[in-house]
């Protein structure tokens, strides 16, 4: 008998689930910023029922992720995420804007299994030393640049960190944004960190882009800025559903708005 590799058993779907990279532990090196811009532009780019934090801070973490898909296989991805911070029923976390990873296997099974805004994207991760830098370029186009260097360590650490997308599917029908109501998700992010240290000389640079217009989020004020080592789990579980009018206005940028338009704030 010849085998289908298209069709699986429930023991192998099972199996299978056990292998899932979204939810295996990762050994990860990051630059993880805090900066704070226009209170307004923040509280523009967050749909509800999200509660954004009035400060206005965005968060950038630029990352080198080390999947341990078996003990004899690690798969290897450059990762980043730009969100900003906001809150739902008393959680606080980063309402994720973008997320660019280097690969097809990172990118698809958390936009399908979570709804993350991931985008494939070239992420050079540099260590040199105590001089540690990130690009992240698409289209063509460098859009983010973090660097700095290693400075005063701040020791290890074990946190949960979280954050919030949204599960949505696109409408078939042009009368219509979706298919069903979206679904507010909410990740949690298990951190161990041998080892983390605050950046000196720290810079964050946000450059124009039509693909992915960070730039409009504009850094006034780097809040903190550092450099950790270690391992990281992540899990997510749905919230509540929530009208798509709610969160039209922002789903076309997971696609690549090239209509050049955009709102004035």
């Amino acid at each position: 008998m010849s085998k289908l590799r298209y069709v699986k058993t429930a023991d192998q779907i099972a199996k299978a689930r056990q292998s899932n990279p979204e939810f295996l532990e990762s050994t990860v090196r990051s630059l993880r910023f805090v900066y704070e811009t226009d209170p307004a532009i923040a509280a523009a780019l967050v749909p509800r029922p999200l509660v954004v934090d009035p400060a206005g801070h965005v968060c950038v973490t630029f990352s080198h992720v080390a999947i341990h898909l078996s003990p004899d296989f690690t798969f290897e991805i450059g990762s980043a995420i730009f969100g900003v911070k906001a809150s739902y029923d008393g959680v606080t976390g980063i309402y994720l804007v973008t997320m660019p990873m280097t690969t097809e296997q990172a990118v698809v099974p958390g936009r399908e299994t979570f709804g993350e805004p991931k985008k494939i994207a070239a992420i050079d991760f540099k260590k040199d030393g105590d001089r540690v830098s990130c690009e992240v370029t698409r289209m063509g186009m460098t859009y983010l640049e973090g660097k700095g260097t290693v400075g005063a360590a701040l020791g290890a650490r074990d946190f949960v960190e979280y954050g919030f997308c949204y599960k949505a599917f696109p409408a078939c029908e042009k009368s219509r944004a979706f298919d069903g109501d979206p679904l507010l998700v909410r990740l949690e992010w298990r951190h161990k960190h041998t080892g983390a240290w605050k950046l000196d000389a720290a810079s964050l640079d946000l450059y124009d882009s039509p693909f992915d217009p960070v730039a409009d989020v504009p850094v006034r004020r780097i809040v903190t800025a550092e450099y950790e080592e270690g391992s990281a789990e992540s899990n997510g579980r749905v919230l509540r559903s929530i009208p798509g009018e709610w969160l039209e206005p922002f789903l076309h940028q997971r696609y690549d708005d090239t209509s050049g338009d955009g709102t004035e704030i």
